[in-house]
């Protein structure tokens, strides 16, 4: 391999060990935020999440205005795609994100502390998500994809702008200043949030992850002769390619999205270790089991129809400010609040103490 794919796959585990010590310390997660806020009152989770991804947009967009990276070589700014599908697995991940009780990033998290229903979810959430992009399910999503996609002009908000009459440097910026500003005084809006440095500190560092992956693979790693994949933190494509190489590496190639699932895995449970979090943990009855793969099941699949997941498509998705990514997250949290309110609301099957020990709880 040439140094440019060494220094991917090298920085893909980086990423991945501190992505997996701060989420474990934190507890960093889109559905335990919009838990805490929706049904609890304690919003702190959800700030630092925001607090994420104004740092992450905010950054991306700096680095593509300074030509670092090119985020037009990614999957989320592709010049055609399809709303109804994007959307579609939104709603679908969010769901099975609520049914499993978290999202494979914290999946791999909470299986490095100990929790072996996470190693359900993230086997379940990667086979899912390969019958999706290449198995069984495939022709019928190719099918949906093929006879809704379209081909808009824009495909980006800077574009948008850009047609509308801005120069390509005002067009990127204004829209990147606008959201990352609100998020980040939304961040900070809230007295609790300011005195919580933990949470403060991990919604800087998980934006500054994001800005690293794409920095890592659109510049460290770029390479006219062996090109990698320009991309960022996400978790449904990775965790199914990291499945697929445990059973058949003499055939596979590591890849930045391998790199980072097993540094988050080994970042949680080295730092599980030290600070004596490391618990053994199981199903509490066949029901719970069942919830917990049909959740993971529906990760997978609307997760390969959404090109991603709370972070692919929440963060490293949204810090590309590509329309796409708006529809797919729209869905997500759509999905999201159907599992956490209303008639399709996911009853708990855990003791309330035990709620916050994670997803697959």
């Amino acid at each position: 391999m040439q140094d440019g794919g060494n220094i991917v796959l090298v920085g893909g585990l980086l990423i991945g060990l501190v992505y997996g010590a701060v989420a474990l310390l934190s507890g960093f997660c889109l559905l335990s935020g919009l838990r805490g806020w929706w049904a609890e009152g304690d919003s702190r989770l959800i700030r630092s999440y925001a607090l994420a991804l104004g740092v992450a947009i905010a950054l991306t967009q700096l680095l593509a205005g300074g030509s670092f990276i090119n985020p037009g070589k990614s999957i989320y700014l592709q010049p055609s795609f399809s709303p109804p599908l994007m959307f579609l697995g939104g709603l679908l991940f969010g769901y099975g994100m609520v049914l499993s009780n978290g999202c494979g990033s914290r999946a791999l998290v909470l299986l490095g502390r100990g929790n072996l229903r996470s190693f359900v979810v993230v086997i379940v959430l990667g086979i899912a998500a390969e019958m999706t992009l290449k198995g069984l399910i495939a022709p019928a999503r190719i099918a949906l994809l093929q006879a809704s996609q379209i081909a808009p002009n824009t495909i980006s908000l800077p574009q948008l702008l850009s047609s509308l009459g801005l120069s390509e440097t005002l067009a990127r910026m204004l829209p990147a200043s606008v959201l990352a500003g609100a998020l980040i005084i939304f961040a900070f809006a809230h007295a609790p949030f300011q005195r919580a440095r933990g949470q403060i500190a991990a919604g800087f560092a998980v934006g500054l992850l994001v800005a690293a992956g794409w920095f890592t693979t659109g510049y460290l790693g770029a390479d006219d002769f062996n090109p990698a994949a320009v991309t960022s933190l996400t978790f449904i494509a990775p965790i199914a390619d990291a499945v697929q190489y445990a059973m058949l590496s003499t055939g596979l190639s590591l890849n930045f999205g391998i790199a980072v699932v097993g540094g988050v895995f080994a970042g949680s449970l080295v730092t599980a270790l030290a600070t004596g979090r490391f618990k053994l943990e199981g199903y509490s009855s066949p029901r719970h089991m069942l919830r917990s793969i049909a959740g993971a099941a529906l990760m997978g699949a609307g997760g390969a129809m959404a090109y991603g997941c709370s972070i692919g498509q929440g963060l490293t998705g949204l810090s590309t400010l590509a329309l796409a990514s708006f529809i797919a997250v729209a869905g997500i949290l759509l999905g999201t609040a159907a599992g956490l309110r209303g008639v399709l609301r996911v009853q708990s099957l855990i003791p309330a103490q035990d709620a916050g020990s994670g997803p697959l709880a």
